[in-house]
């Protein structure tokens, strides 16, 4: 089962069917079975329960995410696969010692996949869909897969099948998702 974590600022927020259902829908059509649940509404049951993880993106204007951060502090010790989409790749930098910091963007834009990853596959470059009001610095313990230090794009912590992304693949890159459903 792949849970998928609604980061939305509340439950059943409008945000959802932009953010969250997106993803819902790509998981559904690849035949994965999954869950989702909003942040504030995640106990260790559902947790526990997942073969990986998602955290999905929200709206360009919510924000309770970053300052509820102690409600994500099981992922320091997760040991399953696990993708932070935008809101989420900044979820999982601040938990492991990271900055959220200013760096709007807006729109398709070019990504330049700097290292092989069984998520996002060889060096080159693509072209995502944009839409945040912050990025990431670059935590301890993980490495940049695309971008560059002053503009992380995608990152992937050295050890663990933990990734973070600050685009959102459900617009243009659905099989970013799909790939995701069999890393192990």
């Amino acid at each position: 089962m792949i849970l998928v974590v609604d980061l939305c600022s509340s439950p059943g927020s409008l945000s959802k069917y932009e953010f969250v259902d997106p993803i819902a829908g790509i998981l559904r059509r690849a035949g994965s079975i999954y869950e989702v649940v909003h942040f504030t509404d995640l106990s260790n049951d559902p947790i526990e329960g997942a073969d990986r993880i998602i955290l999905c993106g929200t709206a360009l204007k919510d924000d309770l995410y970053a300052r509820r951060i102690e409600l994500f502090s099981w992922i320091k010790d997760l040991d399953k696969p696990l993708l932070g989409i935008c809101a989420g790749m900044q979820v999982i930098s601040r938990v492991f010692g990271g900055e959220i910091v200013p760096r709007p963007k807006i729109g398709l834009n070019g990504i330049d996949i700097v290292k092989e990853t069984d998520l996002l596959g060889p060096p080159r470059r693509i072209e995502g869909y944009h839409l945040h009001n912050s990025g990431v610095t670059l935590p301890p313990g993980f490495e940049i897969v695309a971008g560059r230090p002053g503009e992380v794009e995608a990152f992937k912590h050295s050890e663990r099948p933990i990734y973070g992304i600050i685009f959102h693949p459900e617009v243009r890159n659905r099989w970013i998702v799909e790939r995701f459903v069999s890393i192990r």
